[in-house]
């Protein structure tokens, strides 16, 4: 950690875990559209084909024939049912808060690099009492490309002074891992919603369970 001088934070997944909530909104809107023949998706479905991904790039798959139109409505109506079915739901990650004022007592420069919509991204970080502890908050769609293109996590980089060399990433799906890797920067897995093999084949150079693995691993190397 000598020379570590910046740390960008994927949001949902990685900071709290939100992909249950997720799921429950695909499952609610995809059922009542009668896709998968009305019979809600699996989790295993969510995480082969949404998790961690953009909500254009999903649509798209999910519904090859749908118009643009149709598919920001869809994207729309999900993302308030998450907001509304996550209130009150959204717990931080094990160990979350002891390394969040590692970060900060290090001076470290930290940035929520999401593909989340900015709305959804600013509930879920209020929600978690983080509300103005990040630098920057960058959200993929209001890059030239979303994860898993490099954009996002190079925008924070530039917003936040960093070199890729200085810099650590924590992400819990592949779509993000590829992205930061596409970046240059070293990743951590955490392992809320896909197993740890997915991961390091994503490109993550460890993986750990949560926060208190991953201080242990950032500030003492173990």
């Amino acid at each position: 950690a000598a020379d570590l001088r910046g740390v960008l934070f994927d949001v949902d997944g990685t900071l709290c875990d939100s992909d249950p909530i997720h799921l429950l909104a695909f499952q609610e809107m995809l059922a009542s559209l009668g896709f998968n023949g009305g019979k809600p998706i699996d989790e295993r479905f969510f995480q082969e084909h949404i998790s961690g991904r953009h909500n254009p790039d999903i649509c798209r798959d999910l519904f090859p024939d749908g118009t643009e139109e149709e598919h920001e409505q869809f994207a729309r109506e999900k993302e308030q049912l998450f907001r509304t079915r996550s209130k009150g739901r959204l717990q931080p990650v094990a160990g979350l808060p002891e390394f969040l004022e590692w970060v900060q007592a290090q001076g470290l420069r930290k940035a929520a690099v999401t593909n989340a919509p900015r709305e959804n991204a600013e509930c879920m970080l209020a929600a978690l009492g983080l509300a103005d502890f990040f630098d920057e908050l960058v959200i993929g769609a209001e890059c030239p490309r979303a994860k898993p293109h490099p954009d996002p996590y190079i925008v924070a980089m530039e917003r936040l002074g960093l070199r890729p060399e200085h810099t650590v990433v924590l992400e819990d799906s592949p779509s993000g891992i590829q992205a930061a890797r596409a970046a240059g920067i070293a990743v951590v897995g955490l392992t809320t919603g896909q197993p740890g093999e997915k991961l390091l084949k994503a490109g993550a150079s460890h993986t750990r369970q949560d926060y208190v693995g991953v201080l242990s691993l950032i500030a003492h190397g173990t």
